[in-house]
């Protein structure tokens, strides 16, 4: 990345499989202006339902992301706790949900634009 403090570009997306510039590849990913590591779970014990948390963003917020992208899996079975919802808004950071490919289309669209932009993606289910 020729700007440090930009979110990593993602290169490619597979089941089970991220590459993102800059960083280890993994299964899921982690993404925020200026780097990102693969997505541990067992963290913070997320799981399927009832989904990504607050404290599973928060790593994104701390590295300055104002926009954040929450992918739901390839087969849409990643839910997002309404807390994360709740407290993205009352901290006025934007966000989307979507599908995995399409998460990764609308972020890779944001870090063309230089917004800072971070991201939570789930590779598989």
């Amino acid at each position: 990345m020729s700007d440090r403090n930009a979110s990593p570009r993602i290169s490619s997306i597979a089941w089970g499989k991220m590459e993102v510039e800059g960083c280890p590849a993994g299964k899921d990913m982690k993404l925020w202006p200026g780097g990102g590591r693969p997505w541990d779970w067992r963290e913070t014990d997320t799981r399927h339902v009832p989904g990504i948390q607050i404290a599973d963003a928060q790593e994104l917020l701390d590295h300055g992301a104002s926009v954040i992208v929450l992918s739901r899996g390839m087969q849409l079975l990643l839910q997002t706790c309404p807390e994360l919802i709740e407290h993205l808004a009352r901290q006025k950071v934007a966000y989307h949900i979507a599908e995995t490919h399409e998460a990764v289309r609308i972020y890779n669209d944001l870090v063309q634009k230089g917004a800072p932009v971070g991201g939570l993606f789930h590779s598989t289910c």
